[in-house]
């Protein structure tokens, strides 16, 4: 027994001290794989880099080409170099079911709404040129007297921005730094120049052509041009570019993206017998007023990049502490596309140098400012129908309309319905603007009125939809035709009775193209982000024009426009 238990008490004994060295070998190692735990805990959260938000551009460019269809990125696609508009595409960020939202699809509406994120609804510029319930006359949407032209002795440049009444994404990025940084408008067009750099501005440049061909302002921005706009005027680059032909870039042949040269469907320069290329420019410039047949070819172009290098370099745009902002604008492709129509080959080839002459801005850019210094979009202010009669030509419905005819046609019926004459005041902008007085003196209402009249333009032909002001003012139109027609109904400037043609029906020449609906020829624009803060990509969700301006703000981190209904294209920023 007692053998038994000694045996026992030291089995036991045994067993203890194992148990006990195997706790503490468990404990040990236990705390080691915690202490390791714990550092790369620590060093997770602590050690690894944490992502950067990407720094604020020192400039943002802005390009808008006056007048480019989507559909000119992909059917010239195969003309295009690599530095140009396949640099954007293939770097940036490209929108491709990009739409405007409102009509009329006009060059100052569209520059006004890229750069202030709103519709005429609210900015207030609802055409390129509109009647004036007040004023009783037909008014330019830059025109004011209050200023002198700086840099020519006429009225070129008796403009300014005053017809705006919302701030612009160029406003707001002067406020957000206190008034630094720069903000510079260039365009061949004064609107063009003008709009998009709001009220702050610290200048706007267009191109005055006749026989002086300079490069002039408004007293608006400043009381005499600087030294290099001067010195620009004088280099003579405007003359050399007037005195070279215009001959296609490539082999005419190979412009298989466009129909036949000698057509029955373009306009002619004054003085030529066929719309075929060469265009002999010298020559063309004694009969094509001068400096301002530098506009309607692709030279217009080079020339307005030549200048946009000057106001980078002489400016020092991209060089300070602030944000810089320059808005230029193409405005050549519109003056060729009035001419001769989207389908011309001059068309093709207005395009294909134009890729040169972004490649020859982008490598200057990243020069001067750095790759990584600047921001830049690119889209268009409108886009284009096909020639109607070149669409008639091939079986397609498209039509003319004649203000001439539709007012008789007005008049008419109101002479039969309210036995007078008088009762239309205008017709422009495929508005009807109603005499007031008129109809009060006749003891009528003005709304019955304007609903009678709606239902009597119904009845012409190339109308296709006809609504009222009041109808516009208490009903909401969320998508389709009506819709774009509603968000380019302004209350204080519109007329009483607001119009949609038919597809392809326009007011203009049965030869060259026009521009102005809501339907998607007129609407769908490229929009194309690239540079600092952007993701390289492509969507093709339906986007805004309206989207711009928001999408830049938040890129900045400042406020949006004070009239903005865009929103941000998250998926484009980094």
């Amino acid at each position: 027994m007692r053998t038994f238990e000694t045996s026992y008490d030291e089995e036991t004994n045994t067993f203890l001290k194992w148990a006990v060295t195997i706790y503490r070998i468990n404990t040990y190692f236990m705390k080691r794989v915690l202490y390791i735990t714990s550092l790369s805990l620590l060093c997770f959260f602590s050690c690894t880099p944490k992502k950067q938000a990407p720094t604020k551009p020192k400039l943002v460019v802005g390009i808008v080409i006056d007048q480019m269809r989507y559909d000119y990125l992909t059917r010239f696609a195969s003309k295009y170099g690599a530095d140009g508009f396949q640099r954007l595409l293939n770097n940036g960020f490209s929108l491709e079911n990009a739409h405007y939202n409102y009509m009329p699809t006009y060059t100052a509406v569209g520059h006004t709404s890229i750069y202030t994120g709103a519709t005429p609804t609210n900015h207030g510029v609802i055409s390129n040129n509109w009647y004036d319930k007040k004023e009783k006359k037909s008014i330019y949407c830059v025109d004011d007297n209050s200023y002198q032209t700086i840099g020519s002795a006429g009225d070129a440049g008796k403009k300014s921005p005053k017809r705006l009444v919302t701030t612009t994404i160029t406003d707001q990025l002067r406020l957000a730094q206190n008034m630094r940084g720069k903000t510079i408008g260039i365009a061949l067009k004064d609107r063009s120049a003008i709009l998009p750099v709001g009220h702050t501005a610290n200048a706007a440049y267009w191109f005055h052509g006749g026989n002086e061909g300079v490069w002039v302002s408004s007293s608006f921005y400043m009381n005499s041009l600087p030294t290099w706009v001067q010195e620009f005027n004088k280099n003579g680059t405007a003359n050399d570019y007037l005195n070279q032909p215009w001959e296609t870039l490539y082999d005419i042949e190979t412009y298989t993206e466009s129909i036949a040269d000698d057509n029955n469907f373009e306009q002619v320069f004054e003085g030529e017998a066929k719309p075929v290329f060469p265009h002999d420019i010298k020559e063309l410039r004694k009969t094509n007023k001068n400096y301002s047949l530098l506009k309607a070819i692709p030279a217009g172009n080079s020339f307005t990049t030549d200048f946009a290098k000057a106001a980078i370099k002489h400016e020092q745009l991209g060089m300070s502490d602030a944000t810089d902002f320059l808005a230029i604008s193409y405005s050549s492709p519109d003056y060729v596309g009035h001419i001769f129509g989207v389908a011309s080959k001059e068309i093709e080839d207005t395009y294909i140098r134009l890729d040169n002459d972004l490649a020859d801005l982008f490598r200057f850019l990243d020069k001067q400012v750095g790759k990584d210094n600047y921001t830049l979009f690119l889209t268009a202010d409108h886009a284009a129908v096909e020639v109607p009669s070149y669409l008639q030509s091939v079986k397609i419905p498209a039509n003319y309309f004649s203000y001439t005819a539709f007012k008789a046609h007005l008049n008419k019926a109101t002479k039969r319905l309210f036995k007078s004459e008088l009762i239309i005041e205008n017709v422009s902008n495929f508005q009807i603007f109603l005499d007031k007085e008129k109809i009060a003196s006749l003891h009528l209402d003005s709304d019955q009125v304007a609903q009678k009249i709606a239902d009597v333009a119904m009845e012409y032909p190339a109308i296709y939809k006809a609504v009222t002001a009041r109808t516009l003012q208490t009903t909401t139109f969320t998508h389709g035709i009506l819709h774009t027609l509603q968000n380019g109904y302004n209350q204080k400037f519109s007329g009483d009775v607001l119009l949609v043609p038919s597809p392809a029906t326009v007011s203009y020449p049965k030869k060259g193209t026009t521009h102005g609906s809501g339907y998607s020829y007129d609407t769908h624009v490229p929009i194309i982000f690239y540079g600092n803060g952007i993701q390289q990509g492509s969507s093709k969700k339906k986007y805004e024009i309206t989207d711009i301006a928001p999408t830049l703000a938040n890129l900045l981190q400042i406020e949006f426009p004070n009239g903005n209904t865009g929103k941000i294209i998250e998926e484009v920023l980094e």
